[in-house]
């Protein structure tokens, strides 16, 4: 297990990960950060809790609000590839 500093609004956060997850982890970070800094451009200073707290919410709205994507041609024909398996092992169990 590996330790990453992610630095948020100019404090720093030791965030655990998987080993080898590190540069995932702090690419994550410099989003998270992008938007905290978003925010207080639009709404000014506020305490640290505050700001963590107003930021889980927008990036949960966020998250809740974005479009599922349709599924690709590739998508379907691996569903029915599975869905054909399952009637096959179906088929040889009666």
């Amino acid at each position: 297990m590996s330790v990453v500093s992610i630095p948020i609004v100019n404090k720093n956060y030791p965030m655990g990960c998987e080993d080898g997850q590190e540069m995932r982890l702090a690419e994550l970070g410099k989003m998270v950060d992008a938007r905290a800094r978003q925010i207080l451009d639009k709404i000014g200073p506020l305490p640290e809790n505050a700001l963590l707290a107003t930021l889980c919410i927008v990036l949960a709205d966020e998250i809740q609000n974005r479009p599922t994507p349709a599924a690709t041609e590739a998508d379907l024909k691996e569903i029915l590839a599975r869905i054909r398996e399952i009637k096959n092992k179906i088929s040889h169990q009666c």
